[in-house]
């Protein structure tokens, strides 16, 4: 009965953090107020973020526009393996990401721009309450001078 019971704990141990694996999963409002964008582009007036399970990683899709009116509207669909994928859309600097996950509410990522001086080391922290998710940038910008971002969004 003993091991029964201990073979069942393990069990229900290992789905819960199966189902607890990344908690960057759902949707996110950009916090202008709080978020310092990088300058040398548009700043980013509105935008949501979806991110949602997909084989072994994660889909995201973004949506939203930036302060001169540039609609921002991609998809990307990676693993977090750190390998290199395309970011398909419009009105964002970077068309290449290659992300790794840390930990459920820790990311690493690298962004560049094909053929672009764009090059970016991203970290992403989702908040002890799940409520906040903040993501730093360092690297340089498209007119190839270094910069420093913080996009911070609350989750929907």
């Amino acid at each position: 009965m003993k091991k029964v019971l201990g073979m069942t704990f393990a069990v229900l141990a290992m789905a819960n953090i199966a189902l607890g694996a990344d908690n960057t999963l759902g949707s996110w409002k950009y916090n202008t107020a709080k978020s310092k964008p990088a300058s040398g582009v548009s700043p980013i007036k509105e935008l949501t973020v979806t991110r949602e399970a997909s084989d072994d990683g994660v889909k995201i899709s973004a949506k939203g526009e930036r302060a001169d009116g540039s609609k921002i509207v991609t998809k990307t669909v990676t693993k977090y393996d750190g390998k290199t994928v395309e970011v398909i859309g419009k009105g964002l600097t970077w068309d290449t990401t290659a992300i790794k996950q840390v930990n459920p509410s820790e990311l690493t990522e690298e962004r560049s721009k094909k053929g672009g001086q764009y090059h970016s080391t991203v970290h992403t922290v989702i908040s002890k309450d799940g409520k906040t998710m903040t993501s730093t940038s360092k690297g340089t910008g498209a007119d190839g001078k270094p910069f420093t971002a913080v996009a911070v969004f609350d989750k929907q």
